[in-house]
């Protein structure tokens, strides 16, 4: 298996490279070699490549980006920014050139044994890694074209990823000329982060020497300290004195500078505790610290980059520019998921923020668990492990981001763990810290190493999620307390487990699973077999963070201004309604029928043989909540325009209670529809923006049922306040009013949870569920399969104008046994039939995406046709973490599993991949 470092990260920072033929210069030592950039009239960058010598003999491999013109005698602050381990100096050129424009001069260089530097890896050693910072600072404070505080101090700012974030904690400890620092993703102690609470985190650790080079490239007394602790499994005091003495942690005291700390929620290499133990250090040197939990980290999601990169210049804006006006952004921001977009499978992401940040623990709940003492084995050899997190499945579909889309590939095997649940959450629960639990551990052997996480496990135990893939290792020395018998005996011992940090939303009905298992493929377990025997002591205890809240979205301009085409609309239904024409008469037998739409086509032009929409028949019934699905320019808008009476067919028709829809229809009264948003007044209160719009469509005030759909809205007290302090769902909300004035018995909504935030999302979700359940329809046309497979009863696939499938939702979402492995790189055939001859697969197809893996069909029994039994989403689940083992076993270059999404499978199949 390929063990480089994961891409991700190190994309982050480098971004697109736009080389040109001037760009391709050789760095020549001593003397610099200069080139100028420019891109689409943006101010040009300069860029000077030279090798710096240090004192030890040492070559730093370096490139300055300036723009401007030269000799203009403009002073501006610099900015050092360096790569990630295994890269190099280009993996920044983007960043430092943007930097370059806003107006600061940028030094980048790749670290000793990267790229063209030479010297041996010191993991930022002070003497080493460290002091070279410090000669980089020396050289720009003798450029005639950077602000300097006073001679030989230039005013800089420090900012990487990983490693590079991490020299950049040390230069502002050895180095009191740094003025600022933004270092993300990275460690506060490297002891801690390799050895965390005593265990040997063997897979991380391998893979920094892989993608180092290898051991000899590292500093003698590294290499030798790394082959020492592999070779044991264990960490002795010595590796751990070493790697402290190069952690940030070591000067932690001496970090007195304003500090952007961004973080990754999905990193098994460097979790949020890291960045939790450098933002108190530094808050207390009484610093500016600010702190950002990004979706992504070394194990792959999303790495936010334009976003973060903004951050990070308005921070040395602020501090380094003297700009008091930059807005440096909350001191405390989450990035949240929301869901699925179907058009690229990626995750809709939403901040929240805090005015302080609230550390790892804060508005604790006490969440009771229960379950008897509970004995299980460690294994000879530690074998089989159990899975958790898989550092090397990077990219946007790491194994990490899978839970934050709601699938567990987590496995734990009978035998070798313990479980205690709680029971179903009354109310949704946010989980935005640490959560704490007291348990007693007794062993057979004189130590226990344990593997503590907290499950999210859905309703029936049909799903179990462990956010951001994250377990706590922990060793206890058990000593004599402990027993030396078969089961082991005396009073054991009560350890305080701290589980790892998370932001994660526990929904209603879900309930948390505490398990301790005795091994994780990620970390070296005792080889000896044991009998742990563990008990509970404490209550879980929940951080939930009462402090943050999720912002807004950005408001569209829509919202500004009044409805025009609304109001377009309504006076055609007004007039149009009053003219006397020659109708198709009503179909009796349809009179009851919500919609039926029978052989409905529309042409793109009236010569032309394109259609929009074609041949399209369905039909919808009395309290259905029916998703309208398809990829972009399928035919749904062009389908909802039609049953709206904006555009006539050019062949087929639409009833709607039986009556035929064309421009004007007077059954169009009973139909509501919110399409592409509704604008408000933004000084005029939410009632009276309402009673203005219903004034426009000419119809009798007693007919607006106002109280009626605004108790299904559920806008309260909200109502007689400006529309201007409404939140985006509010507006939304607002806006569904709006179409449910006369509370029509046809409610059309397109897109309603755009810009929404989660508990936004579940609201809207409730008022169409409400809607419809009191005998109305509900037709609803949204991008967010997983949203639509909760709200809709029924589904219309369309694609290329033409239906594909209609029907219930359980009947076209299956039993969803499909799993898609993306690779790393192409596999030979007899691999892909080693894959498809594995336990649990049906049949393993190469495709341009991976790997389209079927699983084995389980026997099951429903109440309901076509809904698979909690036992057989139990059984695919453990089944695609037995593959992922297997897939590690057989060498397959494995860069994402999944993520098995019901209805996107379903989707994705009816429409091959068209989306």
């Amino acid at each position: 298996m390929d063990l480089r470092m994961p891409a991700a990260p190190r994309r982050w920072l480098r971004g697109p490279r736009r080389w040109t033929a001037a760009a391709l210069v050789a760095v020549l030592a001593g003397a610099g070699t200069w080139t100028a950039v420019a891109s689409d009239g943006a101010p040009a960058v300069h860029r000077a490549d030279r090798v710096l010598p240090t004192a030890d003999g040492v070559k730093i491999d370096t490139s300055y980006f300036t723009s401007g013109s030269a000799g203009s005698g403009t002073r501006r602050p610099a900015v050092l920014l360096t790569h990630g381990f295994g890269g190099d100096k280009g993996d920044v050129r983007k960043q430092a050139e943007d930097l370059a424009r806003d107006g600061y001069a940028v030094l980048t260089w790749s670290s000793r044994s990267f790229g063209r530097s030479t010297g041996k890896i010191g993991l930022n050693d002070p003497k080493g890694e460290v002091a070279d910072v410090s000669k980089l600072i020396d050289w720009l404070a003798k450029r005639p074209e950077v602000e300097l505080d006073k001679a030989g101090d230039p005013r800089v700012g420090v900012a990487g990823a990983s490693y590079g974030g991490a020299v950049s904690l040390l230069a502002a400890g050895y180095d009191q000329r740094v003025d600022a620092v933004a270092p993300a993703i990275t460690y506060w102690n490297l002891a801690d982060a390799l050895f965390p609470n005593g265990v040997f985190k063997k897979l991380w650790a391998g893979m920094f020497i892989n993608s180092g080079g290898g051991c000899t490239k590292f500093e003698t007394q590294l290499c030798q300290m790394y082959e020492r602790v592999a070779e044991s499994g264990k960490p002795d005091a010595a590796a751990m004195k070493l790697l402290e003495e190069r952690s940030p942690s070591a000067v932690g005291d001496r970090i007195k500078v304003p500090t952007l700390i961004m973080q990754g929620q999905t990193d098994s290499l460097f979790p949020l505790g890291q960045a939790d133990e450098m933002a108190k250090a530094v808050k207390a040197n009484g610093a500016p610290v600010d702190v950002d939990w990004i979706a992504g980290g070394h194990d792959g999601g999303d790495m936010e980059a334009d976003r973060v990169q903004a951050r990070v210049t308005s921070w040395f804006d602020r501090y380094l520019k003297d700009d008091k006006n930059a807005d440096t952004g909350p001191a405390f921001r989450v990035t949240r998921t929301g869901g699925i977009d179907s058009t690229d499978g990626g995750a809709q992401l939403r901040g929240a923020d805090g005015d302080s940040y609230p550390g790892l623990t804060g508005g604790d709940r006490k969440v009771a668990l229960s379950g008897r003492e509970q004995k299980f084995s460690n294994p000879a050899g530690a074998s089989p492990p159990g899975v958790s997190a898989l550092p090397g499945l990077g990219g946007a579909g790491g194994l990490s981001q899978l839970s934050s889309l709601g699938v567990g590939v987590s496995l734990d095997f009978p035998g070798q763990f313990a479980r205690f649940d709680s029971k179903a959450v009354t109310r949704d629960l946010r989980i935005t810290g640490s959560p704490t639990v007291t348990v007693n551990v007794k062993s057979t052997t004189d130590e226990a190493v344990l593997f503590a996480k907290v499950y999210d496990v859905g309703p029936g135990g049909r799903q179990q999620v462990l956010p951001s893939q994250l377990v706590t290792p922990v060793r206890v020395a058990t000593g004599d307390s402990g027993g030396s018998g078969e089961n082991g005996g005396g009073s054991g011992k009560d350890v305080r487990l701290t589980l790892p940090a998370i932001d994660h939303e526990v929904r209603e009905g879900h309930h948390l699973r505490l398990v301790l298992a005795s091994t994780d493929l990620g970390y070296a377990s005792p080889l000896t077999p044991a009998t742990y025997t563990v008990s509970l002591k404490s209550d879980l205890a929940v951080p939930t963070a009462p402090g943050v809240t999720t912002g807004g979205a950005g408001l569209p301009a829509w919202v500004w201004w009044l409805p025009i085409a609304g109001a377009l609309t309504a006076a055609a239904l007004l007039l149009t309604g009053r003219r006397r024409t020659t109708m198709t008469p009503p179909d009796p037998a349809l009179a009851e029928v919500p919609l039926q739409i029978t052989d409905l086509s529309k042409r793109y032009a009236k010569s032309s043989d394109r259609y929009a929409v074609r041949d399209l028949s369905f039909r919808v019934e009395k309290g259905q909540v029916l998703g309208l699905l398809g990829p972009n320019g399928a035919g749904k808008t062009t389908t909802l325009r039609m049953l709206m009476g904006l555009i006539k067919p050019d062949g087929g028709e639409i009833r709607v209670f039986g009556h035929a829809i064309r421009p004007g229809s007077p059954v169009l009264s009973r139909v509501g529809a919110f399409v592409e948003g509704a604008g408000f007044l933004p000084h005029l209160s939410g009632r009276e923006n309402l009673d203005l719009y219903w004034q426009a469509t000419g119809r009798p005030a007693e007919d607006a049922h106002l109280e009626e759909a605004l108790e299904i809205a559920g806008l309260g007290d909200a109502l007689a306040r400006a529309v201007r302090t409404y939140s985006q769902g509010m507006r939304q909300r607002l806006a569904i009013a709006q179409a449910m004035l006369g509370l029509p018995d046809l409610l059309i909504l397109d897109e309603p949870t755009n810009g929404l935030d989660p508990p936004q999302i579940r609201e809207m979700r409730e008022v169409m569920i409400r809607y419809a359940a009191a005998g109305r329809t509900v037709i609803v046309s949204s991008h967010l399969l997983a949203e639509v497979e909760q709200s809709c009863t029924h589904l219309v696939v369309m694609d290329r104008g033409r239906l594909v499938q209609a029907g219930p939702v359980h009947e076209i979402i299956g039993s969803g046994d499909t799993l898609l492995v993306g690779l790393a790189a192409d596999i030979t055939d007899p691999l892909v039939e080693k894959v498809a001859a594995l336990p649990d697969i049906d049949t393993a197809i190469r495709t341009d995406d991976g790997l389209l893996i079927r699983l084995t069909a389980r026997s099951t029994t429903a109440a309901d046709p076509g809904e698979a039994v909690p036992g057989a989403v139990a059984e695919n689940s453990a089944a695609a973490a037995r593959l992922l083992v297997e897939l590690v076993r057989l060498e397959v270059p494995v860069a994402s599993l999944g993520p098995h999404r019901r209805l996107e499978d379903a989707f994705l199949t009816l429409i091959g991949g068209s989306a």
